[in-house]
């Protein structure tokens, strides 16, 4: 059998060969993960197989002479020729269904004793015939010398033959330059995720149909995107949330028998994508946002949002509800189980955490070992065990670093058991607002009239609130990313840091480029020990702090790598090749002063008529430009 190709293992690797096998289970389970037109796969439970299972697999005797040669070569004391393979079939599942009703399959024999796994693809059409795919079958081995050195191979039983099509069968030369380097790297890392699987509590042949019905047709919201957003992000981010949910709530109406659509509401809906995708595949439901989005009036009135601030509270129980979600719900994301167990004992719901928010106000993090992320997501399952429901969790695969869902689809507690599990909500609740160190969200929290007594506690009647420290956002989102900060504070910033740049370099005369001083560098941090406490307090308030300040006066400054830089126009502005340049628009020439020009001690390095900043008031320009939309959409 021809190798194609070998690589190395880093010398002193202690994961193999455990780690190999973890790798390949990766690659078998989870082929998406590298080749990307795949959705997934579905795999058959393992058993084991001897050579006349093999026999009675291949139908075919020549066929099954070569396999069974291109398997036990090699074979030694430690694994004998008619020792049992442990054998799973696994069906592609791609994300464009190319093949009509015919089915790619691949057969999977581990052979544990000579570390070595083998694949052998196969076509199943629509009356179960099979086909063997005979030039594309593979091994990859795990190879051992002197007791030190490994390295992965990679055998074909038939290289002339070989065919590709890119999806279930992927070119020899891609096998070679990426799948075996990863599974070198996967084998070495040998590390355990956080989290489960994506689509681990879905059919995922069910959920890649649904999504490629749902992508056609709804991408042309991509076009028509009235919002600062990325509309690609957010319409295929909803499209997959949708897709997520439709196929969850048609397993759940198959396995209890259900013919109705579940109903729901989104809380936090932002811009109301999810609800108009869920309503028109005939779930009845509603969202619910403290802000109304211009995209809203483009979806009709069969899409049913409101606009108004939601406060947990008697006010806001949906008993009627099948379902509550959460998409990205920010400072309601741990009280959606609490508003669904106290809706009713029949309420469900659907939780995506992005932004880490208690009760009453941040989450405060009281686990190191863990990441923040994983701490927080424990957390909001710890909040739903204590409402009463068994919680699943899940990785939805969406374009979002925050991709762990967590449902409550039953309740582990029956109903006549409801006022003490209640007495439990209502006590951990309190003991998480009234925690030491807990602070609300903002310094001017004021809680409506009916919410509590004057000790603090809650009073308890229909309409008062249920978290004191509980604020909703406001309205109107304050600007935070130093736009909005005095035009007086700013240019001090701006004029401490650069003096500090250029008088690092200032005595150095001939040898500074062209005899124009560039200045020095300063890491971030260096940059904020010039700076005083109460400056740093305000900058801290700011989306980004103080690198979005520095960042945001491009004209003065250069940030590379966490260091900072004097800008020198003279040089050209380095850009990727992919990335398109947009050309400087006329009307934005000459429209602000040329702080070089004023504050330099050598002045600009370009002349006047080459700059793009006015040089003095007589060279100013009033701007033609039409205003920029501000970025401050939340979701």
């Amino acid at each position: 059998m021809p190798k194609l190709f070998d690589i190395k293992f880093p010398g002193g690797c202690k994961s193999l060969p455990d780690g190999f096998w973890s790798a390949v289970d990766v690659w078998i389970k989870k082929p998406h993960v590298v080749n990307k037109r795949l959705c997934g796969v579905k795999e058959t439970d393992s058993k084991d197989v001897d050579q006349d299972d093999l026999r009675l697999l291949l139908h075919d005797l020549e066929l099954f002479t070569d396999v069974l040669l291109f398997m036990i070569t090699g074979a030694s004391a430690a694994h004998e020729a008619d020792k049992p393979w442990s054998s799973s079939v696994r069906t592609f599942i791609p994300k464009v269904n190319c093949y009509g009703t015919n089915l790619h399959k691949e057969i999977i024999l581990k052979d544990f004793g000579r570390q070595r796994v083998t694949f052998i693809p196969f076509e199943e059409d629509a009356e179960g015939k099979a086909s063997l795919r005979k030039g594309n079958i593979y091994q990859i081995q795990l190879c051992n010398q002197d007791c030190e050195e490994w390295s992965l191979e990679l055998f074909a039983l038939s290289v002339d033959s070989w065919f590709s099509d890119g999806v279930a069968y992927p070119k020899l030369p891609w096998l070679s330059s990426d799948l075996l380097p990863k599974l070198v790297r996967w084998a070495t890392e040998c590390r355990s995720s956080e989290f489960r699987s994506t689509l681990s509590l879905l059919p995922v042949e069910k959920y890649s149909l649904m999504y490629q019905q749902l992508k056609d047709k709804y991408k042309a919201m991509v076009k028509v995107w009235p919002e600062v957003t990325d509309p690609e992000k957010f319409v295929y981010e909803d499209v997959a949330i949708a897709t997520y949910l439709l196929v969850l709530w048609a397993e759940e109406r198959a396995e209890k028998g259900l013919t109705a659509r579940q109903s729901f509401v989104d809380l936090g809906c932002g811009n109301g994508l999810l609800v108009h995708i869920l309503t028109n595949e005939g779930h009845p439901g509603r969202g619910i946002d403290v802000r109304r989005r211009k995209i809203w009036d483009m979806y009709g009135p069969q899409t049913l949002l409101e606009e108004k601030a939601i406060t947990p509270s008697e006010s806001f129980l949906f008993p009627g509800t099948d379902w509550l979600i959460g998409n990205h719900s920010d400072e309601l994301t741990p009280w959606i189980p609490v508003i669904a167990a106290r809706s009713s004992y029949s309420c469900r719901y659907f939780v995506l955490p992005c932004c880490f928010f208690d009760f009453c106000g941040k989450y405060q993090r009281r686990q190191c070992k863990k990441s923040q992320y994983k701490e927080y997501i424990d957390f909001i399952a710890e909040v739903s065990q204590v409402c009463g429901f068994n919680t699943d969790e899940d990785c939805l695969r969406i374009p979002s670093t925050k991709r762990v869902c967590l449902l409550g689809k039953s309740r582990n507690y029956q109903l006549s058991d409801e006022p003490e599990v209640e007495q439990q909500r209502a006590h951990y609740i309190h003991s998480r607002c009234t925690a030491p160190g807990v602070t609300v969200q903002r310094s001017d929290v004021s809680n409506d009239e009916d919410c509590c007594n004057g000790d603090g506690s809650c009073n308890g009647t229909p309409g008062s609130s249920w978290g004191a420290g509980f604020q909703p956002r406001d309205r109107v989102e304050a600007v935070r990313n130093c736009a909005a900060l005095p035009r007086d504070f700013v240019d001090g910033v701006v004029l401490r840091v650069a003096n500090a740049l250029l008088g690092m370099t200032a005595g150095d005369g001939e040898g500074s480029c062209r005899d124009w001083n560039q200045g020095g560098s300063l890491s971030v941090s260096e940059v904020a020990g010039l700076l005083g406490q109460e400056t740093l307090r305000l900058l801290k308030k700011e989306c980004g702090g103080l690198q979005t300040l520095l960042r945001n006066n491009h004209q003065v400054f250069r940030v590379e790598g966490g260091r900072v830089y004097i800008r020198d126009w003279r040089e050209k502005m380095p850009f990727r090749v992919d990335v398109k340049r947009k050309p400087v628009t006329p009307g934005a020439l000459k429209t602000r002063l040329c702080w070089f020009h004023a504050h330099h001690p050598q002045g600009c390095p370009l002349q006047a008529e080459s700059c793009a900043f006015a040089h003095g008031a007589h060279d100013l320009r009033p701007s033609t430009r039409p205003l920029k939309k501000i970025k401050n959409e939340a979701f």
